[in-house]
């Protein structure tokens, strides 16, 4: 609108926010409205209103319930094609489960016809548009540049035009990955070209562009044949799509073979076997069995709502881009104390300088130390967790958009992909270049409070300033020597994520190979998904006790918050693996599972009693699974543990590869012997951890400098805790980084790295009540790399002196809590 009012129009959103998004609590900040947008409160409300005043019946019947459902289906139908200005004589919609779904109906006609089809498609597609690919004769992946010149006369590649078949040409309305906004009539435009026998038809993916923006299909002429879009990118909810279909285009549908529901009017099946589609409306072709009925209504009610708080699509359109330029803006000037940019924005300008709107509301970006070092996305989400931004990061299920803009090639991320890279993998920075971005994105009920408290958020965290770093270190020129360490604590985990069991001072504890005694060989597995489960999801883990009752020769597990009174107030296990010890109703089975994403196979109690009494407390349906020690086969699991970049002798541990690569890389070893291959049982990456109580001290008291409050040391979940007592906690903080070999009593262990943190550490494991320390004071001081790190791996390092050996023999090594502890630097 041409009066639009920033200010003002922003001020009205936030008045209708506390009423009608009760869901976003005072800490949230909601910015991935590119994933899904919100609903609102009144459009939940007067939906259940709607359905329990009215029945709704299966629409293929001549009752008057059915009747209902069939008039409000075409009264939406029609409200669709009006949001779009599309007249109803020159278009259908087909309602579809999402914008996927119609891509996939188009793919699937298009597949049935009997020459096939090619497809081209432009590099900033979503991967449900990249995937028709896997149903083309030809494909190819284009730019803008390519299709400008298409469009503009020259010819076709050979690979197309030769294969003879009708041509798909797909691309982006506005691409997801990073708001930049494609030529709108590149379907009229390509659509005149003459050098396709079979004809030319254009896919446009509208999913992410009509979330903010008016789409007008008032010319059917320019329009393109096919348009997708998903509904709940507007309104929220519905989960419900729509394939708007160019009736010009009506034929591509004709040798579409799959029917279903009510989409013929007559089928043969005994002798002959012989249909006749519907061919009243191309609607009721093409959606097949009973249509979401619920769904559509909800839509009606949707869009009037939508547009009785927001106004009309140009009003959101203004507003967003507002917020996204603004955004931009504040990123692109931010700077480290030294002159270097915080950010890498790989978005476009929002806006022309004449005001115009070229670009979606969506800032994607990277984000760089002081030094240029790239920040992992992995631990930029665990921070932005805990200050409660929602936000969206990784690939964005963009590979084009994201391979364009962070430069990488084909032959890049297959090695990626052969060095174990996966989405969602925590090693998100692979030979100097992050593998993926951080994206903002913003909807309708967006405000600038959301933009500002983010610029703040990126600022406070990732932003040095007074030449100050976010590394905390010894300082090197202090001394080396560690001489009056003791063993404060030694805790083992019996059950994976859940809570300790403190070892009895005095009491001897056997160390493995593969950790402490007893020490995460349970875990508890997700009953749909074999996943094992972590406090990280269900933080009420850590009030699940085991003790260790060797006289019974049971694990005992209580649970020290309140439980249902039909569970009994605690469970035992036997200790011993043999199956003899167990009753007929505890057989064991075997079972694949994935333990911090590695494949494994444990054996599941089936013990009903067992099973409930944790899927009860913890509200989720899971096996109590062990863990076979030492293991064999896809049982055996090995460290992952290693030095870290700001350890001393990290350097010392890389391999130069002589050549043409002038940086030092990790190779791998040459053959099995080549490296000593560590076991370890369930623990994440190595077989014991260690923390420093002088260290922690020192974290406590920043914390309390940032107005916090201090953490006990059973946040870390460590096996063995150091004390210094006597000695100064400044001279002694994080010289475990520097440590080489521990002996403890008459025990060596090797050290294996430090250890990277999640916000698991933000649990009280005596409430399970989470909060945002320690983890937020540990990314300010306490991450090198782009990653986070306290405490460090370990493990024993049994002796190679085959004297020695033999002399310990005899005897299991034992630790104890006050046993004297020496280090090496």
């Amino acid at each position: 609108m041409a009066d639009y009012d920033g200010l003002a129009y922003d001020g009205r959103i936030e008045a209708l926010r506390e009423m009608e998004y009760p869901m976003l609590k005072d800490s949230d900040t909601y910015l991935d409205h590119a994933g899904t947008t919100l609903y609102a409160k009144s459009l939940v409300d007067e939906f259940a209103a709607d359905m329990t005043a009215n029945l709704f019946g299966n629409p293929h019947s001549a009752s008057g319930s059915s009747q209902l459902s069939m008039a409000r289906i075409d009264d939406v139908r029609v409200q669709v094609l009006q949001l779009l200005n599309a007249d109803p004589t020159e278009f259908d919609v087909v309602f579809v489960a999402n914008a996927t779904a119609g891509i996939k109906l188009v793919a699937d006609a298009l597949r049935s016809a009997p020459a096939g089809f090619s497809f081209m498609y432009h590099q900033a597609c979503h991967t449900s548009l990249v995937g028709v690919r896997q149903e083309s004769r030809a494909s190819i992946c284009i730019d803008t540049e390519t299709v400008q010149n298409w469009v503009d006369g020259a010819p076709l590649p050979d690979e197309i035009t030769s294969a003879g078949t009708p041509l798909l040409f797909g691309y982006p309305a506005q691409s997801n990955m990073d708001g930049t906004r494609l030529p709108l009539d590149w379907s009229h435009k390509l659509r005149r070209r003459k050098d396709i026998p079979l004809g030319l038809f254009t896919l446009l993916d509208a999913a992410a562009y009509v979330a903010t923006s008016p789409l007008n299909l008032g010319d059917s002429e320019s329009a393109p044949d096919f348009t997708v879009m998903s509904f709940n990118k507007i309104f929220g909810f519905p989960d419900l799509g729509a394939l708007v279909i160019r009736k010009d285009a009506m034929p591509v549908f004709q040798h579409r073979k799959y029917f279903g529901g009510g989409t013929v009017d007559m089928v043969v099946c005994v002798g002959e076997q012989w249909h006749a589609p519907k061919s009243q409306s191309l609607h009721e072709a093409l959606e097949d069995g009973t249509l979401p009925i619920h769904s559509i209504v909800a839509l009606g009610i949707a869009l009037a709502v939508h547009r009785r708080l927001f106004g009309t699509m140009t009003d959101i359109s203004l507003h967003t881009s507002y917020l996204a330029q603004r955004l931009q803006d504040k990123l692109d000037h931010m700077r480290h104390s030294n002159g270097r940019r915080v950010c890498k924005l790989y978005s476009p300008a929002v806006k022309h300088l004449d005001g115009s709107v070229v670009a979606g509301p969506v800032v994607t970006f990277n984000l760089q130390d002081e030094v240029g070092a790239w920040i992992s996305l992995t631990e930029f989400e665990k921070t932005a967790v805990l200050k409660g931004f929602h936000i969206r990061t990784g690939g964005l299920c963009n590979p084009g958009g994201v391979a364009a803009a962070l430069d990488l090639m084909p032959w890049e991320m297959k090695r990626n992909f052969s060095s174990g890279f996966r989405c969602g993998d925590d090693n998100d920075i692979l030979e100097g270049k992050p593998t993926g971005t951080i994206r903002v994105s913003f909807g309708a009920m967006s405000t600038i409070s959301d933009v500002d408290r983010f610029v703040a958020f990126v600022h406070e965290f990732y932003r040095s300033s007074d030449g100050s770093t976010f590394n905390q270190l010894r300082d090197e020129t202090r001394s080396t020597s560690v001489p009056d360490l003791v063993v404060a604590s030694i805790t083992v985990f019996p059950i994976k994520s859940c809570g300790g069991f403190h070892i009895p001072e005095g009491r001897p504890w056997e160390v493995k190979t593969e950790g402490l005694a007893w020490d995460r060989e349970w875990c508890l597995l997700h009953l749909g998904t074999s996943q094992a489960l972590s406090q990280k999801r269900y933080p009420h883990m850590a009030l699940l006790r085991p003790c260790i009752d060797f006289d019974n020769g049971v694990l005992e597990v209580s649970y020290i918050g309140e439980i249902p009174k039909h569970l009994p107030s605690k469970i035992t296990v036997p200790l011993s693996p043999d199956p003899a010890y167990f009753d007929s109703c505890d057989t064991t089975k075997w079972r694949t599972s994935r333990v911090c994403g590695e494949e494994i196979v444990a054996h599941t109690y089936t013990s009903a009693t067992i099973n409930n009494f944790f899927s009860e407390i913890l509200g989720v349906p899971c096996l109590l699974a062990r863990f076979p020690s030492g293991g064999q086969g896809q049982s055996m699991r090995h460290v992952k543990a290693q030095l870290q970049q700001h350890q001393a002798g990290y350097h010392k541990t890389k391999r130069r590869v002589p050549g043409a690569f002038p940086t030092e890389i990790n190779t791998p070893p040459d053959s099995d012997s080549e490296v000593d291959q560590r076991r370890m049982l369930l623990s994440n990456e190595s077989p014991l951890l260690a923390i420093n109580t002088a260290s922690l001290r020192v974290l406590n008291m920043e914390i309390r400098k940032r107005g916090g409050k201090s953490v006990s040391a059973d946040v870390f979940r460590a096996n063995i805790v150091l004390d210094s007592p006597g000695q100064e906690d400044d001279l002694l903080a994080y010289t475990e980084d520097h440590w080489s070999a521990l002996t403890i009593g008459n025990y060596r262990f090797q050290m294996l790295g430090s250890c990277r943190r999640c916000h698991m550490v933000c649990i009280h494991q005596d409430t399970a009540a989470k909060s945002e320390e320690p983890f937020a004071t540990l990314s300010k001081t306490r991450r090198f790399n782009g990653k986070v790190f306290f405490g460090t791996h370990m493990c024993y390092a049994a002796p190679g002196n085959l004297e020695e050996a033999g002399a310990l023999k005899a005897s299991a090594p034992m630790i104890r809590v006050g046993d004297r502890v020496s280090a090496d630097c």
